[in-house]
């Protein structure tokens, strides 16, 4: 990709950049939210047009006008925002647009080939999920083998992926790298977005670097360390929050979570504290069932049975409703289908919640909600060419940063994070450190769920472990490592 130029309204997406990758290469690309990574990505896809540059593939220039012509010319590519069909198998969704026929002029479906073949690519990334499962039933993270064994089955030339690991647990992810490492060897061209630094650190031959839309640098293997890569990203060092021991006076019990059986593991009792002041890092493997422990909590999935106490009060937490009002907050895990409306403005994402506070006789006062606004994304540095631009057009992380400040209004007694910096860069990551540190500061019980173990032990003040839907182990502050963490997660 030479000279590469994108432009959006109001918004200079990619600036003149110069991109390539070689047969049996890992490149590494990254930059932080809005570098222009994605979009770069989008143009090699065929989903958006470049405004100037061209596209060659082995040194012969090519014309994409549309992902159809990508596809032929072996290139596939794993969005960040995992694009599957909810309401189509899991077969279904690894084929989509090219499912197999047989019978001659008959044209039927072959069933039987499609399933088998989806079966051996999930069995490749060590993912057990029946091929005939609707998609609309799985996990977040199940939604991600799909998406990357649809790729997987293309046998693509060039495979793009756009933080695949954003919701896989270490396990699964180490079993994705083996994947990619024996696909380098047989001679795919492999490009890796990540703001897992540790995973181009490990993988990439090389790693190029965005910044603002721009080519900022490229280091070769060997030369690739966390703090060189944050160099040139950023152009500066980042800090992350002054991490002090929490304070050994009595504190008190802010939420508290009896017994509680979630709909996921019906038979697996839960209880646990959460202190006013406090974070409480949930760890586990994927399918442990903590999002499900989440959403339970806030009203978002019924109770089997067990009791959700708001400081010593049984709330009834009949819908989401209940629990937003009862001042327990929740960010999803799945940012784009559950965190924003992907149709409407900055704007009106971060007042949503609160949109009763800036309203007289059911009328809203749009000058006072639009100030609040403001102040929301110049308190959380939300990129975006003006607060009137629709949230779908923004990257991940700034997605995510809309996502928490629309809570921030309520001034909540309970947040729930779940996967709070998954696909988010190292700048962004420690502002939503920061941020997590202060709203423990200033009173509020927070509930951090993460799959990166080093966040889990460096932000959490008591860590709980889940395995199978219940809580195999408490750690404390000065007992919470990654081995003793994984071990309980294991159990």
């Amino acid at each position: 990709m030479s000279a590469v130029s994108k432009q959006f309204p109001g918004v200079t997406a990619l600036d003149r950049v110069d991109f390539h990758v070689a047969a049996g290469e890992i490149v590494g690309l990254v930059g932080e939210n809005g570098a222009g990574k994605s979009t770069l990505m989008k143009i090699l896809g065929g989903i958006h047009r470049a405004d100037s540059g061209t596209i060659a593939l082995d040194g012969v220039p090519v014309g994409l006008h549309g992902p159809a012509d990508a596809g032929r010319l072996g290139i596939g590519i794993i969005h960040q925002e995992l694009e599957v069909v909810e309401t189509v198998d899991v077969a279904g969704n690894v084929f989509l647009g090219r499912e197999p026929h047989w019978a001659g002029p008959l044209h039927l479906l072959d069933r039987r080939r499609m399933e088998t073949d989806t079966e051996r690519q999930l069995a490749r990334i060590g993912a057990q999920i029946s091929p005939r499962t609707i998609v609309r039933r799985l996990s977040t993270a199940q939604k991600q083998f799909v998406a990357i064994a649809r790729a997987l089955s293309m046998n693509a030339r060039l495979l793009v992926l756009d933080e695949p690991t954003a919701s896989l647990g270490s396990t699964e992810a180490e079993r994705l790298f083996a994947v990619l490492q024996d696909l380098r060897s047989s001679g795919t061209a492999i490009v890796y977005i990540s703001h897992r630094l540790k995973e181009i650190e490990a993988l990439a031959d090389r790693a190029a670097v965005l910044r603002d839309g721009r080519n900022a640098g490229v280091l070769h293997r060997g030369e690739i360390t966390r703090d060189r890569l944050v160099q040139l990203m950023v152009g500066r060092a980042i800090q992350g929050a002054p991490r002090q021991a929490v304070g050994t006076g009595a504190r008190e019990a802010r939420l508290r979570v009896d017994r509680v059986r979630t709909q996921r593991y019906p038979l697996a009792e839960v209880s646990l504290t959460v202190d006013g002041g406090e974070v409480l890092g949930v760890a586990g493997l994927i399918g442990a069932g903590r999002s499900e422990l989440a959403e339970a909590i806030c009203g978002v999935a019924g109770l089997v049975s067990g009791r959700v106490l708001l400081d010593g009060q049984p709330l009834a937490l009949d819908s989401p409703r209940d629990g937003v009002r009862a001042g327990i907050c929740l960010v999803p895990e799945d940012r784009r289908g559950r965190g924003i409306i992907a149709a409407m403005t900055v704007r009106d994402n971060l007042t949503l919640p609160a949109l009763g506070s800036y309203a007289r006789f059911g009328l809203v006062n749009r000058s006072a909600e639009t100030s609040a606004a403001e102040d929301a994304a110049t308190a959380l540095t939300v990129k975006a060419s003006s607060i009137e631009a629709p949230v779908a057009t923004l990257s991940g992380g700034n997605q995510q940063k809309v996502v928490l400040g629309k809570w921030l209004a309520l001034q909540p007694r309970v947040l729930i994070f779940d996967e709070p910096t998954q696909g988010v860069d190292v700048g962004a990551k420690a502002e939503i450190h920061r941020l997590i540190r202060r709203l423990a500061d200033e009173g509020a019980a927070v509930v951090m769920i993460s799959s990166e173990i080093e966040e889990i032990v460096a932000e959490s003040d008591r860590v709980a472990v889940m395995h199978e839907g219940r809580i195999t182990g408490i750690l404390d502050r000065s007992s919470s490592t990654p081995e003793s963490i994984m071990q309980l997660a294991i159990a």
